[in-house]
């Protein structure tokens, strides 16, 4: 039995009672996808030319702001297509890719946050092997790895909903597709994705952020070992900017979690609101957090501009 693609498309949902309003809610949704695109763009920009910045810890920067970027890109065409001209249809192939890569997206930013703990521990409990152990050929290992967990772990879930039959409404909840949102139209036995999610989310966001919790124990220890409170500071520093993208993601996740699980009763709105707020406030956020934090970032971004001044 043939999958069944060629049914009536869905449709996806902006911001329900509020549809006059779409083209003045689209502005700061504009603005906010063109800042991302241009703040993580600015980032790759400046590693890829910056000689001082090629060297691990931005090669997972740059992996993070790749991830940023394809999310971005990904949601972005149906998100403004609602908003700006109602186009709500969208096939059934074009959804389950679309949802595909969100929730891969998803997989692989955690892992990037969990590569990027890593290499906090290695440059402050082993500084002196830092570069002998995360190689150049090692980063990109990792980086492979992270990218293969996240799209190989969901290949089950969209291939079921791929092969399920749609008799219900075809209306989704938001102006792009989610596995949890298309499962619910399918006339078809959804056990399994109703249960693999909850394990693939046990198995990846929740342990990822244990160890990474676990990494910063044993490198708070390393640190107040060190006998120099400038060295101390120091070194507590370099962590800085990457444990605030980490309570960034991670707030969102358990935001988002929290409304889907026990916020039923809550307004609509509200679940609309945390999805916006998941898949744009981390990406939004983290070529900031970074470009504050960090000083070789600075001084890059303060060259980079010098240059064009110049120019």
């Amino acid at each position: 039995m043939w999958p069944n693609v060629s049914a009536a498309p869905f449709l996806l949902t902006g911001f329900p009672d509020m549809e006059a309003a779409h083209h003045w809610i689209s502005i700061p949704f504009f603005a906010i996808y063109v800042s991302v695109l241009v703040g993580n763009g600015t980032l790759l920009h400046l590693i890829k030319s910056d000689c001082r910045l090629q060297e691990p810890m931005y090669y997972f920067l740059a992996m993070l702001a790749v991830t940023d970027l394809t999310v971005t890109l990904t949601t972005m065409p149906t998100v403004m297509g609602v908003l700006w001209v109602n186009h709500r249809e969208i096939s059934h192939g074009g959804c389950f890719v679309q949802a595909y890569f969100i929730h891969s997206l998803s997989i692989v930013e955690s892992g990037v946050l969990l590569a990027m703990a890593y290499d906090r521990f290695i440059a402050i409990r082993s500084p002196l092997r830092y570069n002998s152990i995360l190689t150049n050929s090692r980063v990109m290992r990792i980086g492979l790895g992270v990218v293969l967990r996240g799209f190989v772990t969901i290949v089950p879930l969209i291939v079921r909903l791929y092969w399920f039959p749609y008799c219900h409404s075809h209306v989704l909840s938001h102006a792009f597709c989610l596995h949890q949102d298309v499962m619910k139209l399918a006339c078809a036995d959804i056990t399994f994705n109703r249960l693999y999610p909850v394990i693939l989310v046990a198995l990846t966001f929740f342990l990822d952020a244990l160890i990474i919790v676990f990494s910063y124990v044993l490198i708070l220890k390393t640190v107040m070992g060190i006998a120099s409170g400038e060295e101390r500071a120091k070194a507590l520093n370099t962590c800085v900017s990457h444990i605030s993208c980490v309570l960034v993601f991670y707030i969102t996740v358990i935001g988002l979690t929290f409304i889907h699980r026990f916020g039923k009763h809550a307004p609509h709105m509200v679940h609309i609101t945390m999805s916006y707020v998941y898949f744009l406030f981390p990406p939004f956020m983290n070529p900031i957090i970074y470009s504050i934090k960090t000083k070789q970032i600075q001084r890059s971004i303060v060259h980079l501009f010098s240059v064009q001044s110049r120019a």
